[in-house]
């Protein structure tokens, strides 16, 4: 639903509220003036640009976990835990019983720093500014939305903002296009697992001597991981491959093309049918896979993957991408915001036929989608004509 749908469901006291935010001049007794009120000083993008201009840092973080999910509803609880993850550890309010009363002597400086808002008291602001709603009858009642036309309206607002900061460039001399190439790999994987016996540790991974044969073979050189390097967090066996064969593997693994039997490698009957052709839609299913796969270590990967996709539509330097992109992205383990940026986003997204990389010689590292890319991110299936 829109906003004028949810508006029309509110009831005057909810109305009253988001009327006092946007200091709407009308009458507080008729709903119908409220919310004639209420649309026509929103609609205004001088409003709108205000509003974000003045929120917090954690308030966009969790605004920007709402904007690009296809579900349209959220439980309280789920909301709750979108708002501590935007914190980053900067401000942990966590919902749970009041802490003690502190000393007289400490109670002077808690007076002089206000206490950063609880989880609930952030819903509770969005929604007074009509940016959340509660269903509104039977379990509904119980769930928050965004107002569709809200969100548009927040990508794009955002949009404006982001791209203001970054810099463009014109096309670099050279630059790197993986497209298909994760595919092929692919088959290199099931063939060679086919053909070879290929032994397995007592913790499911392969000996080194196979990894090494195999990455031989691949389309796009890695080398394994240093000994006694730090990695979690991103697959199956990510702590004794490098990462992109750590997701084909883990890829090939989830599509059943391959198993884990008796400590030998083997490909089964649908990995066979894989070996001698490739099935439709792969590209997008490989892209929904990282998706999953890498969600865990980065909640919010579904939204920085589109607003790659939304600010890379031409050449852009690496470095402006990351001014804008690293303030969402929160450090995992030994992973710094910038080895996530750069080495399990972006360059995942190469990998994936995505995005390209190149060199520029005056603006240094710089991307840009693929029109496969775009189409895959959007959601539209690559069998369909591409505009």
């Amino acid at each position: 639903m829109n906003l004028s749908d949810m508006l029309g469901y509110a009831d005057i006291q909810q109305l009253s509220r988001i009327a006092d935010v946007y200091r709407c001049e009308c009458n507080g007794h008729s709903k119908n003036e409220l919310i004639q009120s209420i649309l026509s000083t929103v609609s205004r993008n001088d409003v709108f640009e205000a509003q974000i201009s003045t929120m917090k840092l954690e308030d966009l973080r969790f605004l920007n976990s709402l904007l690009f999910e296809v579900r349209s509803s959220y439980s309280l609880e789920d909301l709750v835990a979108r708002v501590q993850q935007a914190r980053f550890g900067e401000s942990e309010i966590r919902e749970e019983a009041a802490p003690p009363p502190k000393s007289k002597r400490t109670r002077k400086k808690t007076e002089q720093e206000p206490q950063p808002l609880s989880p609930r008291d952030i819903i509770a602001k969005f929604k007074h500014q009509g940016w959340l709603f509660n269903g509104f009858s039977g379990p509904n009642r119980y769930l928050f939305q965004v107002p569709n036309d809200l969100k548009s309206r927040f990508r794009d607002t955002l949009k404006r903002k982001f791209a203001a900061e970054l810099q463009y460039a014109d096309e670099p001399p050279v630059y790197r296009d993986e497209q298909m190439l994760i595919q092929d790999d692919i088959r290199q994987l099931l063939h060679y697992a086919y053909h070879n016996e290929i032994q397995l540790t007592p913790d499911g991974s392969m000996y080194k001597r196979f990894s090494v044969q195999l990455l031989d073979r691949f389309g796009v050189r890695e080398e394994l991981p240093g000994k006694g390097e730090w990695r979690f967090g991103y697959g199956k066996h990510f702590n004794y491959y490098p990462n992109r064969m750590s997701y084909l593997y883990d890829y090939c693994y989830h599509a059943k093309y391959i198993s884990e039997q008796q400590a030998v490698l083997t490909v089964t009957a649908i990995g066979q049918e894989r070996i001698v052709a490739k099935p439709p839609a792969e590209a997008e299913e490989m892209y929904r896979y990282w998706l999953k796969l890498y969600k865990s270590p980065i909640p919010n990967l579904l939204s920085l993957v589109h607003w790659i996709n939304a600010l890379s539509e031409e050449w852009v330097t690496v470095q402006s991408l990351r001014q804008v992109l690293l303030p969402f992205i929160k450090p995992y383990y030994y992973d710094s915001a910038e080895m996530i940026l750069e080495q399990r986003i972006m360059m995942m997204m190469v990998h994936l036929g995505l995005l390209r990389l190149g060199e520029h010689p005056e603006h240094g590292t710089v991307v840009r989608m693929t029109k496969a890319g775009r189409a895959i991110v959007a959601g539209v299936s690559l069998a369909e004509p591409l505009f």
